[in-house]
């Protein structure tokens, strides 16, 4: 055929810079494109059964440096010159700009921007040319070439190898894509798992030289002089690892495979052993600590959906704990963490989810709303919900040294899919302060003759021993809330049980820490109240005299639950800026309590004030760090307290 030109079917002249406008955020996703279309063209082969016995799919990358080329190559279906013409000229461009005319003024993010197709080579050429030949018998090979603009040229080649290869000649503004590395990196990140092998060879690339090869004269006895290729039993030696320049011409036809074709999560999980699903996620998230546990997906109905969803631990030394789980649609990948198909709280995990019959070129917006996507999001979140439930009956003791981990992650999701809780609520654990783990029910039953429907925790074990000992010596449970979400967490939980009520441990005095037959001295609370008033300059501070059954402590300070509650989460959610509201304050000062009875009987005088204010002060550390000038204050107080009590004894 002679030289056929021609206008392309665009509507709009400005083509080019639209689309590299749209794409610049992402410019090599041109690389996935073409190299969906190589994988595509090999699966069209291998429908139409044209090919060889001996047939072997392949997809060969090529970076020329000197000559700024970058060239993709399949053996697959290839293209006869009218195919060309309708499948390039028509379907391709006619698409694109319908595509952009659709997009362009929507500000939307458009999923994956999956099927851009040739036309994305453009984003990073000056001109892009095809070569191709068709399977079919008798056909002859097409060459087409396009700078972009809305013409072309097309005539035949003398391209002997069925299959196509697209050559780009990069522009001034593409030299990342001459670098052999980077153009590896791109090719391992949207296509690990694209079903052919890919493969990439770079021009003029040289091998190191091989440390045998030095400037000793001839004879010399030493080690690295008796280097022979043919005898030499050396692992450098060896034929698939030496990289020496006389080994590297042997093997210049085997470039290294880049993907995987066959991933892990495409098979069935009875083939998969756990060693291959720790491998799978060290090779996928770079990371070499291992994960907890693992979920396979591996559905065809009722979707067609297929993954591995990884619990991560959670990294004590980062403020967030953010996962990665990638999107693939038919071993291709679109994106990282896309929350309108995965569960938003599923994104804290680590994975890979295909879904092949997800629908692209869509706005996001569209997803959301979308009834097969909903149900696919509710799908995954029901498997992960049963591999929890799954463990917690079957593996209780291995599920318990999960928790410190996963418990962020199953608090995060019942706050954000009812579903989900519902789901889950029967294996959510609570860690006592005995470091011994019991479900809500396990606590209530035993709580029922003490504190009925009352849950009572502490939020550090240690700033708050003290009044945890209180508890823990008549038997009374108390667990461990410390995490950020755990104040959302517990009034999440109150509004699913409208009796139950959570207070931390220095919120209230339980009746049972109470000595119900001791009587109260009114006029012993009245002469303390007015003691306290007069030394503590806190208007918020009330004083109530109670007697407790643990005679060693003197006093508790208890803050009002909702206020304390409500605080933090103003500080939790970045409203530090904020003035703090007052808390109401309790001072209970223990009947029982030798140093009470003493303060008591005192006259309101200078050293009634300080055992005062050191009382006020050693309740309230028991809770949190004193300022740093009530820190001064309480120092310098306490050795005047021991220097009059010294004084005192030798009087």
């Amino acid at each position: 055929m002679s030289i056929e030109k021609g206008q392309l079917s665009i509507h709009t002249e400005n083509f080019l810079p639209i689309i590299k406008k749209w794409l610049y955020s992402d410019q090599d996703i041109f690389v996935r494109e073409l190299l969906s279309n190589c994988c595509d063209a090999i699966a069209k082969r291998r429908m139409v059964g044209e090919f060889p016995e001996d047939y072997t799919p392949a997809i060969t990358v090529r970076v020329d440096k000197e000559h700024r080329i970058l060239s993709f190559t399949d053996n697959g279906v290839g293209m006869t010159a009218d195919e060309v013409r309708k499948y390039i000229n028509q379907v391709a461009f006619s698409g694109a700009s319908d595509f952009l005319e659709k997009y362009k003024d929507s500000g939307e993010q458009i999923i994956g921007h999956f099927g851009l197709g040739l036309y994305s080579a453009f984003m990073v050429s000056d001109k892009v040319r095809i070569d191709t030949l068709s399977c079919l018998p008798g056909e002859t090979a097409v060459t087409w070439e396009s700078d972009g603009s809305v013409e072309y040229s097309m005539e035949e080649s003398e391209r002997e190898e069925v299959g196509t290869t697209v050559t780009l000649y990069l522009n001034a503004e593409s030299d990342s894509f001459l670098d052999g590395e980077n153009v590896k990196s791109v090719i391992r990140k949207y296509c690990s798992f694209m079903p052919s092998p890919i493969y990439c060879i770079v021009e003029g690339e040289k091998k190191e030289e091989h440390h045998h090869h030095h400037d000793h004269e001839d004879g010399c006895e030493c080690e690295e002089c008796k280097h022979d290729h043919d005898e030499c039993e050396c692992e450098e030696c060896k034929h698939d690892e030496c990289e020496c320049d006389e080994c590297a011409d042997k093997h210049e036809d085997e470039p290294e495979m880049l993907n995987t074709p066959t991933p892990l999560y495409m098979k069935a999980p009875k083939d998969c052993t756990e060693e291959d699903y720790k491998k799978f996620y060290r090779d996928t998230f770079h990371e070499w600590e291992e994960p907890l546990f693992w979920i396979h997906l591996n559905a065809d109905y009722p979707f067609n959906l297929h993954g591995i969803l990884y619990f991560p631990r959670i990294r004590t030394d980062v403020a967030v704990n953010e996962g990665q789980v990638k999107l693939y649609s038919n071993q291709v990948f679109i994106a990282d963490n896309i929350k309108e198909i995965i569960p938003e709280f599923l994104l804290l995990l680590k994975g890979v989810v295909d879904c092949p019959d997800l629908p692209l070129n869509v706005s996001r917006s569209f997803l959301q709303n979308d009834g097969y996507v909903r149900k696919l999001s509710d799908y995954i979140t029901r498997k992960v919900a049963d591999r929890l439930t799954g463990l917690f009956k079957n593996e209780r003791e291995q599920y318990e040294t999960y928790w410190k981990d996963i418990h962020p992650f199953i608090k995060y999701g019942c706050l954000r899919d009812e579903k989900f809780y519902d789901r889950v609520k029967d294996a959510i654990i609570y860690k006592t302060s005995k470091a011994e783990y019991v479900t809500l029910q396990d606590y209530l039953d035993k709580a029922k003759d003490t504190h009925e429907n009352q849950v009572y925790y502490a939020t550090d074990e240690d700033r708050q021993a003290n009044t945890v000992g209180l508890y823990e010596e008549r038997d009374l449970q108390v667990i461990v809330m410390g995490s950020p979400i755990d104040g959302s967490f517990m009034s999440f939980i109150e509004s699913k049980n409208e009796k139950l009520h959570f207070a931390r441990v220095d919120a209230a005095i339980a009746d049972a820490l109470k000595d119900s037959e001791a009587a109260i001295d009114a006029d012993m609370t009245g002469k303390l109240e007015e003691m306290f008033k007069f030394a503590v300059e806190d208007t918020n501070l009330k004083v109530r005299l109670e007697s407790l059954k643990n005679s060693d402590t003197p006093a508790v300070l208890l803050l009002d639950e909702n206020m304390r509650r409500y605080q933090e989460a103003m500080k939790l959610w970045g409203s530090d800026g904020m003035p703090d509201f007052p808390l109401d304050k309790t001072l209970v000062l223990n009947a029982a309590h030798p140093l009470v009875k003493n303060l008591a009987a005192r006259q309101q005088d200078d050293t009634a004030k300080d055992i005062s204010l050191q009382l006020y002060d050693l309740a309230e550390m028991a809770q949190q760090p004193l300022s740093a000038e009530r820190m001064n204050a309480f120092i310098t107080r306490s050795m005047k307290l021991m220097t009059t009590l010294a004084t005192e004894k030798d009087q």
